[in-house]
């Protein structure tokens, strides 16, 4: 018998090699070849029909046509609900929840829905969904991890919404290579979206997550997909973030929040209260800033603590915001706000696990930090919003109106904000503060 023809693929490209090397030759990322056995057929699979060309004027568009989840915080994720076949891979943490929101939503949805479970048996899958108290008279369940046999059950039932949990479990007759393995991944992710585009069916895939967080798996498995959707929260906590990281039928970036109770994931309607201690006074340290996830504008507390350094190299730590940019805004508020902090710890914390990757929130990063350093509260009626470069200018923030239409909602008299996002005409309740360099936002922090 003839030996089989063995590759050493990349875990993250995908890209294939005939013999084995430290780093991959197409991506150079380093230790993610592995062996692979290579499979010859005698036709392609993929094979089809030729396509002929069209002009592009003559395609009719159409908006598409969504359908609601049922559960309003998914739905902002995916852009409005989900579309005729949509295949999205959703990724998390162990345990944040991943399967619970997917049997709770298709619990939603009600008739013509399957959920294929590789990871739990069909009686774990009921127990869930007795303690979680759901209707599941509609949803059709399949322990399955062979794909061929997923396909089937997709193809008699025909549902119009299926859940696989997860792509890692499953496997395919025509690979010779276990489970979770990446042409097993890349494979069975092929051929499910394929199916679920001849089909129409809107397809969730549940993925398996690494120890730095990014889905396991060939990168190609988020390139194959419509949407990605990331877990994000604290195992601790009891609020979790739905992220979009990718969506071909949406904005990406949107996110859905969600509160974990004993009856499952529960959306919460005004996220900005969960990012926002309530303390009885203001105190040193804390500033309040109204940042835009996707095209939701959010309030979020901005928390900094700067003490005495005890060593020789002073500390600069963030969580939930970038640590480069920390160091380039203690470097400005010296430079141009006469601020020194080089012999200082400076901690800087977004409430609530939130991470905040825009620089508009440069200015509440920086007065939260000189708030701390001079011992002087900011007023619990201020919210800020403004990125700030290295001159020391204060530069205005994408869709400013929205910002401050969010903060004279949740009841804050003044908003401190870049000169160029003043508004034109008076917002009723609020006093916008407008400033052009962070020396007077300093000072004005100062006076308040």
């Amino acid at each position: 018998m003839a030996k089989p023809k063995t590759a050493y693929v990349c875990a993250d490209c995908g890209a294939s090699a005939l013999q084995w090397f430290g780093s991959c030759p197409s991506c150079g990322a380093a230790g993610t070849l592995s062996e692979t056995v290579v499979e010859k057929t005698a036709a392609h699979r993929y094979a089809g029909a030729a396509a002929a060309p069209v002009a592009l004027h003559e395609i009719p568009a159409r908006e598409l046509e969504r359908v609601p989840t049922g559960v309003s915080e998914l739905d902002r994720a995916l852009g409005g609900g989900l579309v005729a076949g949509q295949v999205v891979l959703i990724g998390g943490d162990p345990g944040i929840g991943k399967s619970t929101l997917l049997l709770q939503t298709l619990a939603a949805l009600g008739q013509a829905v399957l959920y294929v479970s590789g990871e739990e048996s069909a009686e774990q899958v009921a127990l869930r969904a007795r303690r979680l108290a759901l209707e599941v008279e509609g949803v059709r369940l399949i322990a399955e991890t062979q794909l061929e046999r997923v396909l089937a059950a997709l193809e008699a039932s025909r549902p119009r919404v299926a859940v696989v949990d997860s792509i890692q479990t499953l496997w395919s007759d025509t690979l010779q290579s276990a489970p979770g393995s990446v042409a097993q991944v890349r494979e069975c992710a092929a051929q499910l979206t394929r199916h679920a585009k001849r089909a129409g069916i809107a397809l969730f895939m549940i993925g398996h997550v690494t120890k730095e967080g990014a889905i396991a798996g060939p990168r190609v498995l988020e390139h194959i997909v419509d949407t990605v959707l990331y877990f994000e929260g604290e195992l601790h906590s009891a609020f979790r973030l739905v992220r979009a990281v990718k969506n071909r039928f949406g904005a990406v970036n949107e996110l859905g929040v969600f509160a974990m109770t004993e009856k499952g994931l529960k959306g919460v309607a005004n996220p900005s209260r969960l990012f926002l201690s309530t303390h009885e006074k203001p105190i040193p340290g804390s500033c309040v800033l109204a940042t835009l996830e996707g095209t939701r504008p959010l309030l979020v507390e901005i928390q900094a603590l700067v003490d005495a350094a005890h060593s020789p190299n002073p500390r600069r730590l963030s969580v939930g915001l970038e640590q480069n940019r920390l160091a380039m805004l203690l470097a400005v508020l010296h430079r141009h706000g006469g601020i020194a902090t080089w012999e200082q710890d400076v901690f800087v914390n977004a409430v609530g696990g939130v991470r905040i990757a825009e620089p508009a929130a440069d200015l509440a990063v920086s007065l939260a930090i000189v708030s701390s350093l001079t011992d002087k509260p900011i007023q619990g009626s201020v919210a800020v919003f403004g990125e700030i470069g290295l001159a020391g200018e204060v530069r205005p923030a994408p869709r400013g109106q929205e910002r401050l239409k969010e903060i004279a909602k949740l009841g804050f008299a003044k908003a401190l904000v870049p000169k160029s996002n003043a508004p034109k005409s008076k917002i009723p309740g609020l006093e916008v503060l407008a400033v052009e360099r962070v020396d007077q936002a300093v000072q004005l922090l100062r006076d308040l």
